[in-house]
């Protein structure tokens, strides 16, 4: 399913300075039913952004106006736990197009890139100046450059620089997935198979 290219963003950044993320805390594990990948982001944080009575809990960072953009910023070992690939369809569903991290759970990460989430790990030290940008100015920005692989402060104007693997890369920037790749290539393919012949 094609989806969106991702070549350069310019955001906000929301802010959860949790350790040990699970999946079932990124989407609980009662609203997986469902088989097709929209509508996740609602039940995004469930038991974190409502209290027991289905009111929203104001101080939760997805929760604060104040708080916003397609940037998420997580804690060190993001998207620990159970495989579930809803995890990466959530955060995807609700409008975010980056996580940031000093770790992340392999699984997740290899989840998030195959629907078009780019992770980003930086070292702690690096996450821990994100953290504090975005708690002294809340609307500070950040530069996330898929080509370059940079992600750049824009308050501070350091900049991080992150591995992803080639063909994920490509993927994201033309906005295939593992199919449309295929396809992308298709007369490639032909072309091996007469040789073969």
């Amino acid at each position: 399913m094609a989806r969106e290219k991702f070549i350069k963003i310019t955001s906000q950044a929301v802010p959860v300075p949790v350790e040990n993320i699970d999946t079932d805390q990124i989407i609980p594990a009662r609203f997986l039913k469902a088989t097709e990948r929209k509508g996740f982001g609602d039940n995004l944080f469930r038991d974190w952004r409502y209290d027991k009575q289905g009111n929203l809990i104001p101080t939760f960072p997805l929760n604060d106006k104040k708080f916003g953009g397609s940037i998420l910023v997580g804690g060190y070992n993001f998207g620990s736990g159970s495989s579930r690939e809803h995890a990466a369809w959530a955060i995807y569903d609700y409008g975010f197009r980056v996580v940031v991290s000093s770790f992340f759970a392999d699984i997740f990460k290899n989840n998030a890139l195959n629907n078009g989430l780019l992770p980003i790990q930086v070292t702690p030290e690096y996450l821990k100046e994100v953290f504090e940008t975005i708690e002294k100015n809340p609307k500070a920005t950040f530069t996330v450059d898929l080509e370059a692989q940079t992600l750049t402060n824009d308050v501070t104007g350091s900049v991080a620089t992150f591995t992803i693997d080639g063909y994920k890369k490509e993927c994201l920037l033309k906005g295939y997935d593992d199919v449309d790749y295929l396809v992308s290539i298709h007369s490639e393919i032909e072309d091996y198979e007469k040789k073969r012949k």
